[in-house]
């Protein structure tokens, strides 16, 4: 069931040691579990186990070459059913300074919210925030190559394979219990300030 959304965008923030377990909790939702599959983002049929720890999410937050993006619901919306600790929460996603480029990363939309145009948004922030910190003339990323749907999505919005592979890190529990032996990560690529704008 998606919860309902105001007109209102929503607004943008860097993390604090404050949310990292908010943050774990909306990865996690957004990933991994039954749960997850009320979103489409879901890896349910490809992994168990977590996505993310609080130990990593703390990490991010604490890199000084790093930054995690916090998309929320307005102060004085309604959070809906949300009313615990994090529960404006609406996504996230990871900023690291790779040379030139900034990887982007750790990125979750609230399940029940993904297909409303938060991501979207959120992506163009992480942009944006790139450019402004580091001058990053590019965005790298990392996907499973079987998820086609997300491999789509991220090419509507510009990114392009650059035709290197990295293995999946099996036997490394902290990035989940394959259910597959054949799994592997495409890197993608776009030029920061390209924002093709595709729904």
């Amino acid at each position: 069931m998606t919860e309902p959304v105001s007109g209102a965008a929503p607004v943008f923030r860097e993390a604090v040691p404050a949310d990292v377990p908010a943050v774990v909790a909306l990865v996690e939702s957004a990933y991994r579990g039954e749960a997850s599959r009320a979103g489409w983002t879901t890896e349910a049929d490809l992994l168990d186990g977590r996505r993310t720890d609080e130990v990593a999410v703390a990490a991010i937050v604490a890199d000084p070459e790093a930054v995690l993006l916090l998309a929320e619901r307005p102060a004085g919306e309604p959070a809906g059913r949300e009313q615990r600790p994090g529960g404006r929460l609406l996504g996230c996603c990871e900023l690291r300074r790779a040379g030139d480029a900034a990887y982007f990363g750790t990125f979750a939309v609230r399940p029940a919210l993904q297909g409303a145009g938060i991501g979207g948004l959120l992506l163009e922030r992480a942009d944006a925030e790139a450019v402004r910190r580091w001058g990053s003339t590019a965005l790298e990323m990392t996907v499973i190559v079987q998820r086609a749907d997300l491999l789509a999505w991220y090419a509507r919005r510009g990114f392009t394979p650059t035709g290197e592979r990295r293995p999946f890190p099996y036997g490394d529990e902290r990035f989940g219990l394959p259910r597959r032996d054949d799994l592997e990560f495409a890197v993608l690529r776009r030029a920061t300030g390209s924002s093709p704008g595709a729904a």
